[in-house]
């Protein structure tokens, strides 16, 4: 099991502790299983990605990370488990004036020593692995080029092939085609995914594209007001459970669920 998550409850980052991004959540996920999050915003779907990832801490409730519970770990250890796995925010955290190629390589530095980082901002120590990323990306061109002259788009992928790079185990990732064409959206997607196959990781994927979601992912869960609404196979889920999820809620997206069921020749599922 990859997680286990039981009545967790969680405040959002530097809120009031009356302000709950998650409530009595209880989650299980198994390692390989690749797993989509849809809600409105504000339902607690980068809020969940970041306590699987150990970046926010619940007040309540038990959580186990690869059979242990990461905060009674020290902070050694605790590290060592994080390394494991590789959250993608949904903005990359790229420095605008480094080389594309020290940015993917990045993505390797949990595993290496703090002189093969250093060694690596001066001259890149594996190049050749940054354009292998970058390939199923069709970046490659961009090895060289310093961040700030991508597009949003070339950003994003760009955070994308940071994961290929990494030895992770799990991979959250956290609306990784906002800012990408529905092309190229399905491209990114399919390549995170059969990555995630090819090493048995599990994978975690918070989208707005519902019916991207209910398409290629399996497992599909359901989040509001920071509660799991429904946690079921794609085939299992109804226009009607989608429309009921995002009902009343202020998200652009919600008006446009039915009228994307109707409109769009469902992909093949996975």
């Amino acid at each position: 099991m990859t997680f286990l998550l039981n009545s967790i409850s969680a405040h959002h980052s530097g809120a009031a502790k009356s302000s709950f991004a998650l409530r009595d959540l209880t989650l299980s996920i198994a390692q390989g299983e690749q797993i989509a999050l849809i809600g409105p915003s504000g339902a607690g779907k980068t809020s969940l990605l970041h306590t699987l990832a150990c970046a926010l801490k619940p007040v309540q409730g038990e959580m186990q990370m690869f059979g242990n519970n990461p905060w009674q770990l020290d902070s050694a250890e605790r590290h060592r488990m994080r390394a494991r796995l590789f959250l993608a925010p949904q903005t990359p955290p790229l420095p605008p004036r480094q080389r594309v190629v020290n940015a993917v390589l990045a993505g390797a530095l949990p595993q290496w020593s703090v002189w093969q980082a250093i060694r690596s901002l001066i001259k890149p120590v594996a190049a050749d692995a940054a354009y292998r990323a970058l390939m199923p990306f069709n970046l490659q061109d961009k090895l060289y080029a310093r961040v700030d002259r991508l597009s949003g788009g070339e950003r994003q992928r760009c955070g994308m092939a940071r994961a290929l790079i990494s030895s992770a185990e799990a991979f959250l990732v956290d609306e990784p085609l906002s800012a990408l064409d529905p092309t190229l959206a399905l491209q990114t997607l399919k390549v995170l995914q059969q990555e995630a196959q090819q090493r048995h990781a599990t994978l975690v994927c918070s989208l707005h594209q519902v019916e991207l979601a209910r398409a290629n992912f399996p497992r599909i869960i359901g989040l509001r007001d920071g509660r799991i609404v429904f946690d079921a196979a794609s085939a299992d889920i109804s226009d009607a459970m989608i429309a009921a999820l995002y009902q009343n809620s202020n998200d652009d997206s919600a008006g446009s669920i039915a009228a994307e069921s109707a409109a769009i020749d469902p992909m093949p599922r996975c």
